[in-house]
């Protein structure tokens, strides 16, 4: 027998937030031709709030007609990107077709890496679960790590994955899990990842400090540097990270997910994709120069190479 949930589910989503504070405000909302931009339209109609959403890719249309729904894909982003700044909205949210990853981008039509959101939302939940254990990614730490520590919790970093960070959360009793691919999970919502509830955590976090979402983000974006993931396609993964073993065998070394090395000034982390002949690089640096630099540098490395 079919039920429909989806109330219940929704009355769960809002229940992360204190309804009574949010501020009217105006999201451009890309569904990617799945089914969240329906769901916050009918959370918005039910409990009357003051959001004013403008719909990008909202009927859910399993043909894609637009290409792979990845927010993640720089190609993906561009219309969405531009939506934010032509209807002058106060944030974006993008999710993939499944509706199991959140994105952000700001008024200022900047997109915010996973990696900074988790930050951002950790802060927050530790407020509520204080010296709580909260889970991060390995690719990228430098900004989850301060956020987590200055908020008096204990950063726990695990290899990414959505069986494996639930089960890692369960196992240590962490109460929020985040991956730079933004997939954020919940210690409330079975351990496991959700698309809305971060949208309303950052909309109440938003109305509370009467900040916009540059705002939020920019003590990390100042102090932390990265380009982003960089992909290669090449059939020499092993020898690649195994010269990379070599060539920086001085610095602070990690397995947990690949390759990762860390210097006082810059890091980075080197893994192969299982199911592609990919190598995805992550970097992050403590300056938009140096940053830079090491970019320029490691792709070079890895192209003479491939």
């Amino acid at each position: 027998m079919k039920q429909d949930v989806t109330n219940d589910f929704l009355k769960m989503v809002i229940s992360y937030v204190d309804l009574s504070i949010l501020k009217p405000i105006k999201i451009v909302a890309n569904g990617n031709f799945g089914i969240d931009v329906v769901l916050l339209k009918k959370a918005v109609a039910a409990y009357k709030l003051p959001i004013n959403i403008i719909p990008l890719n909202e009927k859910p249309d399993g043909t894609f007609p637009k290409g792979p729904p990845n927010p993640l894909l720089p190609e993906n982003r561009k219309e969405f990107l531009d939506l934010i700044l032509k209807e002058k909205a106060d944030l974006g949210v993008s999710w993939d077709a499944d509706g199991d990853r959140c994105f952000f981008a700001d008024e200022k039509g900047n997109f915010i890496e996973g990696y900074f959101a988790t930050a951002i939302l950790a802060q927050e939940i530790l407020k509520k679960y204080p010296k709580s254990k909260v889970i991060i990614d390995p690719r990228l730490v430098w900004a989850t790590k301060e956020a987590i520590t200055k908020a008096g919790g204990i950063p726990i970093t695990c290899k990414p994955g959505m069986t494996v960070i639930a089960g890692k959360m369960k196992k240590v009793g962490a109460v929020f899990g985040g991956e730079m691919s933004s997939h954020f999970y919940f210690k409330d919502n079975f351990y496991r990842d959700n698309g809305l509830i971060p949208l309303f955590l950052i909309l109440e976090m938003m109305a509370k400090y009467n900040k916009t979402l540059s705002e939020l983000v920019k003590p990390f974006t100042s102090k932390y540097f990265t380009p982003g993931e960089i992909n290669f396609e090449t059939h020499r993964k092993d020898e690649i990270i195994a010269a990379f073993e070599e060539k920086f065998k001085d610095g602070k070394v990690e397995h947990i997910d690949g390759f990762s090395v860390e210097f006082p000034l810059w890091r980075l982390n080197l893994r192969k994709s299982n199911t592609e002949p990919l190598l995805r690089l992550n970097l992050e640096a403590r300056s938009e120069k140096l940053m830079k630099q090491k970019k320029e540098e490691l792709v070079s490395f890895i192209k003479n190479m491939s």
